[in-house]
């Protein structure tokens, strides 16, 4: 390992050189959080983490190759030649996540060796997945969660294409304890049928995932089709929240703690408003709808509003046959991140959402906010079937998944 001397000459500061880069382990990383899993035993539970990450851009030259459109294909591949891999196509705003130095995972994680005859992918989930204690991973791209917002649609649709292909055919079948939601090009409603007629039945494929920062009205009608096919095919549809730094209502944020904390529920507000208030719960009753990587805070606060909107303006929403609280109720909802500062309040959003049927286990893996089992096994006042429940039994459910 290399050091350097920081501004006032004094201290040594690591820096992620030579050594480190070729010393990372990610085992090595997660080694409080394998001591945490075999101190609560969690070998006697099922775990499945609904909401985990990998970055695609390590594997973006296998990628690019899926691309069916030449021209895209093409750029995709230009930038593989100049080693900048995604940037060159991918849509990537300057968010400023940098943390000074302190977290060096996202830095180093690329330079983490794999094993000899398995794909790298594939090591990496494993071994998250060992140390952290978990049965199953439900896994997301990551600088991709942004394509929503790309000037382009046509890249949206070629890139997620791409990238389904190589994740559902060169990762997912090799073990069946990685899975994933299958990224859906909403700005493109037709290709969103062709993907779940696709990819709706290869191994691995629990659901789709919809990257919410985008402006489409997700209950225009251009979507029943897309709706209508996932709930013939017992799929459930998950909005993933994303923040959009160039936002206009953003503009005057300054900091990147400022855009976090309210770009991650923006969209997911928007999106689930429209769909509860537009009835599109009562057109397609048995459809599973998540809202991921949002935490709970805002759950409660928009059971409260729309209600009370709702009780002054039935005639304007005329589909409902319930509160708009209790549409939410029926939908699912994962814990990442969990705001725990204060337990009564946390107490109050699980009670108001059903979080023992309703609410599912989320790590957000290995992003630098990511969460362990435990912000749900330590929790004082869930009861041990609640625990159960929310750390994987009712992921089992949502997803189909084996026992």
């Amino acid at each position: 390992m290399t050091t350097t001397t920081d501004p006032t000459g004094t201290d040594p500061v690591r820096t992620i050189n030579t050594g480190e880069r070729e010393g990372f382990s990610t085992s090595r990383h997660l080694e409080h959080a394998k001591q945490q899993a075999v101190e609560r035993n969690y070998r006697d539970l099922l775990i499945v983490d609904v909401d985990a990450h990998h970055y695609e851009e390590e594997s973006w030259p296998e990628i690019v190759e899926y691309i069916e459109d030449p021209v895209i294909r093409h750029r995709a591949k230009l930038g593989v030649a100049k080693n900048n891999l995604g940037s060159s196509l991918l849509f990537r705003p300057p968010a400023n996540q940098s943390i000074s130095g302190r977290l060096r995972r996202k830095g180093a994680h690329k330079f983490e060796e794999g094993e000899e005859g398995t794909h790298r992918e594939i090591t990496m989930v494993r071994r998250e997945m060992e140390a952290i204690g978990i049965d199953y991973q439900v896994v997301f791209p990551t600088p991709m969660l942004q394509l929503g917002m790309h000037p382009d649609p046509q890249v949206e649709v070629a890139v997620s294409w791409a990238y389904s292909r190589w994740f559902t055919e060169q990762i997912l079948p090799h073990d069946p304890k990685i899975k994933t939601m299958i990224y859906l090009p909403f700005n493109e409603p037709d290709a969103c049928v062709r993907y779940i007629e696709q990819f709706s039945d290869k191994p691995g494929v629990v659901g789709f995932m919809v990257t919410a920062a985008r402006y489409r009205p997700a209950h225009h009608n251009a979507y029943m089709k897309v709706y209508r096919a996932l709930e013939e095919r017992d799929m459930p549809i998950g909005f993933h929240a994303i923040f959009h730094e160039q936002e206009r209502m953003f503009e005057g944020m300054n900091k990147f703690l400022s855009v976090h904390a309210l770009g991650f529920i923006f969209y997911n507000l928007v999106h689930i408003t429209n769909i509860v208030i537009n009835g599109i719960p009562e057109r397609f009753p048995k459809l599973k709808f998540m809202w991921i990587e949002g935490g709970l805070a805002w759950v409660p606060f928009l059971m409260q509003r729309l209600d009370n909107e709702y009780m002054m303006r039935t005639s304007e929403a005329p589909l409902l046959k319930k509160l708009p609280s209790d549409y939410m109720r029926d939908m699912f909802y994962t814990s990442q991140p969990i705001e725990n500062r204060d337990l009564g309040a946390l107490e109050t959003s699980m009670r108001m959402m059903n979080a023992e049927t309703q609410l599912m286990f989320a790590s957000d893996y290995p992003h630098w906010d990511f969460n362990l089992p435990s912000t749900i096994y330590d929790l004082p006042f869930l009861s041990d079937q609640a625990k159960r429940q929310i750390l994987g039994e009712n992921a089992r459910r949502v997803f189909n998944l084996e026992k």
